[in-house]
């Protein structure tokens, strides 16, 4: 890969901004992936508050732009899954980037399409990142339907906590 490449950086809840996964975070951690690679990083595109189970987001439009018009070499985001959550929209992008040979780039997986093994690894992770969407939603719903048959009942993180053990 030539070593122009673009940051992609997206959080969808305060909590994950709080857990590590601030937009600061996955920047200065891409930053310094590039930096140790010695790829130049023309800009880190930013989705502050937006899900990942759609490729509609601003930022990424505006990413999906610069790989039509192979305006970089590469996207580089912190972890796979601040791309997307769903195996359908991944296959979409790795469709752009082997369509125009602008590679997609994992830090913390370590991963790169440039080669079939890294398509390979990102295809299994996305439907991981999809199955842990799919599992999650599953759970919610579970979780409503027991409160909506029982609605005295409290939540079970609720009924952990009594005020002795406060």
């Amino acid at each position: 890969m030539s070593h122009t490449v673009i940051g992609y950086a997206r959080v969808s809840t305060d909590e994950q901004a709080a857990s590590g996964l601030s937009i600061e975070a996955q920047r200065a951690r891409i930053r310094a992936y590039c930096e140790a690679r010695g790829w130049t990083l023309a800009d880190v595109v930013i989705d502050a508050g937006f899900s990942a189970s759609t490729l509609e987001r601003p930022g990424m439009a505006k990413v999906r732009k610069l790989m039509a018009e192979r305006l970089v070499d590469g996207v580089v985001s912190l972890k796979l899954d601040r791309l997307t959550r769903s195996v359908r929209d991944l296959h979409q992008l790795l469709k752009a980037s082997a369509d125009t040979g602008v590679a997609l780039v994992s830090v913390t997986e370590n991963l790169d399409t440039s080669s079939a093994a890294g398509r390979l690894m990102v295809t299994m992770l996305g439907a991981m990142a999809e199955c842990e969407v799919v599992r999650a939603k599953a759970s919610e719903r579970a979780s409503f339907t027991r409160r909506s048959r029982n609605p005295s009942q409290p939540m079970a993180c609720a009924r952990r906590m009594t005020v002795g053990s406060l």
